[in-house]
């Protein structure tokens, strides 16, 4: 070891950080080179870092200390490409690397490749299911993925079993502050944030500027997408025996008779927006030439194509899945759906976009006594007769029928609801 190697040591046993580092950047060879790019790195000076790391790699390539901070100096820098590579690298040496993992699943999600982000995630999550650093960083990008309800699962387990003094439970609360914040659970997210704060006051992880923003959000209007999606991906494979079976679900047949009812043609391009399962495409088939459906969920959807009723079925977005299809399909169904979108402005116009001239909407929704829209306990929304009005006149859409109408039951009792259909003029 040479002198200035030495003497480093002995000015970092002395807390003089500052002069260990000044005596690397003056001394030769690999190990003062890999020992100032840790340093720097800590100090937060990433770029120098990521220099000084390569220095040492370049004589010692296998070296995975080295490698994983190479990889993180990099991220830190911004250099995205080359944090790639080193991390491709260290885990060719060390597959069982749980924070070189962790920092794959990030590196490729931001360069768009969520199922590789994903197996990168599950991996690091396998590996190291306490370390609550590597959980934390893994969870953060569970939540870019639009996968919060896994990162809320990992972060609930991690947490409860950490160790009162890991300086990592900051963060960690912070992290599942912003999945619950994802899933439109802004409470849950102010009580885990709050967490983050009375457990160190300095607030190393930002949770107060977190609860400062979310309480300048105004009124949420519609519920998270991945809220959603992770919702309905779990009910899944029991979602028509609970629905039909124990809540006594009936907006597809409902849907059906008022069709019939006010004579809307049979034998036109159908679109079951929203589909779940298929059950209301089931009612309709015979009704439609052409049916297509969609669902945010894909578990929904592979429900639905199991069915075999549908001419074409994707995942997609409420919205976006009808503004990209103009003037597509004579009827619109949308059975149950609307309780998970607050102002339904959007979703008329959309419904508006996609439709011919002369198409049909048919839709179930819940009702408030109130004049605009609520968010209840049960986290789905109750639209006010005015407001469904509003919405649609808005559109360009004609509301030819709305009537009370309970589409299911509710701890016993029918929850009030709407039955409605609209016409797109010619």
């Amino acid at each position: 070891m040479s002198d200035a190697i030495t003497r480093a040591y002995e000015l970092l046993d002395a807390q003089d950080r500052e002069g260990a580092i000044a005596c690397l950047r003056i001394a030769d060879g690999a190990e003062a080179a890999g020992l100032l790019g840790e340093l720097l790195l800590e100090a937060g000076q990433a770029a120098e870092a990521a220099d000084a790391l390569s220095r040492a790699l370049s004589a010692d390539p296998d070296h995975s200390l080295w490698l994983r901070a190479l990889v993180s100096a990099l991220m830190q820098a911004g250099r995205r490409e080359e944090a790639l590579a080193a991390g491709h690298t260290l885990l060719t040496l060390r597959p069982g690397d749980a924070a070189g993992q962790a920092a794959m699943a990030r590196l490729t999600l931001n360069a768009g490749d969520r199922e590789a982000a994903l197996a990168h995630a599950r991996e690091a999550r396998f590996l190291a299911p306490s370390d609550l650093s590597i959980v934390t960083a893994t969870a953060l990008v569970l939540v870019d993925a639009d996968e919060a309800l896994a990162a809320v699962e990992m972060l609930d387990a991690a947490l409860r079993h950490a160790h009162p003094a890991d300086p990592a439970q900051p963060a960690g609360w912070v992290a599942l502050g912003k999945a619950w914040q994802h899933l439109g659970e802004p409470e849950k997210a102010a009580k885990a944030w709050q967490s983050a704060l009375d457990l160190d006051p300095a607030d190393p992880a930002g949770a107060a500027l977190l609860l400062t923003g979310l309480t300048q959000v105004g009124r949420q209007t519609s519920l998270p997408p991945s809220f959603v999606r992770a919702l309905f991906d779990t009910y899944a494979d029991r979602f028509d025996r609970e629905l039909v079976g124990k809540l006594r679900y009936d907006a597809p047949q409902a849907l059906r008779h008022l069709l019939m009812e006010h004579g809307v043609p049979a034998g036109g391009r159908v679109l079951d927006a929203g589909c779940g399962t298929g059950l209301a495409g089931v009612a309709v088939r015979d009704r439609a030439h052409y049916l297509a459906g969609f669902d945010l969920s894909p578990r929904m959807v592979e429900k639905a194509q199991a069915r075999t009723v549908y001419d074409l079925l994707w995942v997609g977005d409420l919205v976006d899945s009808m503004v990209t299809r103009p003037q597509a399909f004579n009827l619109v169904l949308a059975a149950d759906v609307l309780v998970y979108v607050g102002d339904l402005n959007p979703v008329m116009a959309a419904v508006a976009a996609t439709l011919t001239p002369a198409g049909y909407f048919a839709f179930t929704c819940e009702r408030s006594e109130g004049d605009g829209f609520d968010l209840h306990e049960g986290r789905r929304f109750a639209h006010g007769e005015r407001h469904i009005r509003e919405a649609a006149e808005a559109a360009g859409l004609v509301l030819i029928h709305l009537a009370h109408h309970s589409t299911r039951i509710d701890r016993g009792n029918p929850v009030p609801g709407w039955i409605a259909l609209a016409l797109n003029p010619a």
